[in-house]
C-alpha cells in the first residue's frame, strides 16, 4: 500500500477537547478513526478514548496482515465499544453514561469500507469531485429526509447538532454501514467531527482539499473551522490521506517492507491541562488523559480476563 496521510485536532472555544482520533496500518491494511466525546453528557472524553483504543488495539491484533471481514470488524468493535462504555458506567457507579459519535473506515485490497454513529462524517473525493458522504445520525437529517424542512434549513435548525443514535446511550446504536466503494489513484478521504463540518461548507471543503499536500489541506481546514468558531463552536478534528503515491509527499507511507504481523499506530495527542484531586473527584468533575488512560486500561483488563473464563 502507498498512501498520505495526516490527522490533527483543535480544541476551539470549548474548555476541553473531547474529541478522539488516530490510524493504524499493518502490511496490507489501513483504519482511521474519529470519536466525537459529547458534550453534553459527563465524561465524553472517556467514552471517545475507548472508541479509539478498542479500534487501534482490534485492529493490531487482528490485521495479520488483513482482515478476514473489514465490515464484520467495523460493526463488532463499535458495538463492543458501546457495551464497555455501559460495563464502565456500572461498574464506576457513573450518575450518566458518557458517550460519542463515531466514524471508522478500513482499507484493505484497494476497497474502502465504512461505519458510523452519530454525526461524525467521512467524505470519499474524486478528481475534485464528492462522490460519497455518510449520512448523519441527526434531528435534521431526519426531518430533510422525511421532507419537513429544506436543504437550506438544516445550517441554521436549531437541532442542527441533535443526534438520535450515538455509543453509550440508552438503546443500542444504530451502526450505519457505507457500501464497499473501490478506491482509486488520487482519491482523497476525509474523516471529521461536526466542529469542521458545522464551520465549514461542503463545497469549500471540496475545494480545500483539492490542493496537493493532504498536510497543507488539512491544516487550512482546521484554520478556516477555526477562524469561524472563535465564539461559538466546537473541537475541531479531523484525518485525511491520499491513496496512492500520485501526490509526492514527505508524509507518504509505503508498507512494501513492513514485516507480515507489524502494525503501526498513530494517535492524536489531546493537549487538555492535567487535573488534581483523587479518581472519585474527577469522576465527578473532570478527567484528566492519565485519569481517563487508566479507568481504560482497567475496564479492558477486566473485560479480557472475563473473556478468557
Amino acid at each position: 500500500m502507498k498512501f498520505s496521510i495526516y490527522q490533527n485536532s483543535r480544541q476551539g472555544p470549548r474548555v476541553s477537547n473531547q474529541d478522539r482520533l488516530a490510524y493504524s496500518y499493518s502490511k496490507d491494511a489501513l483504519m482511521l478513526v474519529v470519536a466525537d466525546g459529547m458534550g453534553g453528557h459527563l465524561h465524553g472524553e472517556i467514552a471517545a478514548q475507548l472508541a479509539v483504543n478498542t479500534m487501534t488495539d482490534a485492529f493490531q491484533r487482528l490485521a495479520v496482515p488483513t482482515l478476514s471481514s473489514p465490515a464484520k470488524f467495523l460493526i463488532d468493535h463499535i458495538q463492543q465499544t458501546h457495551d464497555m462504555i455501559g460495563h464502565i458506567t456500572h461498574e464506576r457507579e457513573m450518575l450518566e453514561s458518557p458517550r460519542t459519535t463515531i466514524v471508522a473506515a478500513i482499507v484493505q485490497r484497494g476497497l474502502l469500507y465504512c461505519a458510523h454513529v452519530g454525526d461524525s462524517r467521512l467524505y470519499h473525493f474524486r478528481d475534485g469531485h464528492l462522490l460519497h458522504r455518510t449520512e448523519d445520525h441527526s434531528v435534521v437529517q431526519s426531518l430533510y429526509s422525511k421532507g419537513i424542512i429544506s436543504k437550506s434549513d438544516m445550517a441554521t435548525h436549531p437541532y442542527r447538532h441533535k443526534v438520535y443514535s450515538c455509543l453509550g446511550g440508552d438503546v443500542s446504536p444504530k451502526i450505519d454501514l457505507s457500501d464497499r466503494r473501490e478506491l482509486m489513484e488520487g482519491d482523497t478521504i476525509l474523516l471529521c467531527t461536526d466542529g469542521v463540518w458545522g464551520a465549514v461548507s461542503d463545497e469549500q471543503i471540496k475545494q480545500i482539499l483539492d490542493g496537493v499536500s493532504i498536510k497543507d489541506n488539512i491544516i487550512k481546514l482546521l484554520d478556516q473551522a477555526e477562524q469561524v468558531s472563535e465564539e461559538q463552536g466546537d473541537n475541531m478534528s479531523a484525518i485525511g490521506f491520499q491513496w496512492g503515491d500520485k501526490q509526492s509527499s514527505h508524509l507518504a507511507v509505503s508498507t512494501i517492507s513492513m514485516a507480515m504481523g507489524a502494525t503501526t499506530t498513530i494517535m492524536n495527542p489531546v493537549t487538555n491541562s492535567p487535573l488534581t484531586g483523587n479518581l472519585q473527584d474527577t469522576l465527578n468533575n473532570n478527567l484528566s488523559d492519565d485519569d481517563i488512560e487508566r479507568i481504560i486500561a482497567e475496564i479492558q483488563l477486566a473485560l479480557k480476563t472475563t473473556n478468557r473464563k
